[in-house]
């Protein structure tokens, strides 16, 4: 019996960009998971899933979804978000939450990110890929729009 593929649509706009070419080895190397980034340019970071909110930093600047099937997608946005402390990033939930694909989870304030020069890539990644099999990713360079395209899809 086959699998129903799963899918996983875009925390947020922006264009896609291959996990290999993200300038952070912690990424790049998939020491923290496979998927893919996207350079953010919208300022609703919304759930890629549904699913349970299974961690939340305290820099509110990544979180994780843990689905019905046991997969844990994290959601990092930008790469130097953490040494805002949380400053230009507000939860719009907190961890323990039931959310639903497309809902807001994060709201960014894009102008000060940027006047910071806070590199917006934005990794989505499946923390424990090992558990899904023919994991797909949009093509590198693909604008998104978040909350409606889908950029990664899996069997369990």
């Amino acid at each position: 019996m086959t699998t129903p593929k799963q899918q996983l649509i875009a925390p947020m706009s922006g264009k896609t960009m291959d996990l290999a070419t993200v300038p952070d080895p912690v990424f790049s190397e998939k020491l923290t998971g496979d998927g893919l980034a996207i350079v953010a340019e919208s300022d609703t970071v919304v759930a890629p899933c549904d699913g349970v909110i299974s961690l939340f930093f305290d820099t509110k600047h990544a979180f994780a979804i843990t689905t019905d099937d046991g997969v844990q997608i994290l959601v990092h946005v930008g790469l130097d978000t953490v040494i805002m402390n949380g400053e230009g990033i507000t939860p719009l939930h907190q961890r323990g939450d039931q959310v639903k694909a497309g809902e807001p989870v994060l709201k960014l304030d894009l102008p000060l990110l940027q006047k910071r020069k806070i590199n917006l890539i934005s990794p989505l990644l499946i923390v424990n890929y090992e558990t899904v099999r023919n994991l797909t990713a949009t093509e590198p360079n693909q604008m998104v729009t978040g909350g409606t395209d889908t950029v990664l899809s899996y069997t369990k």
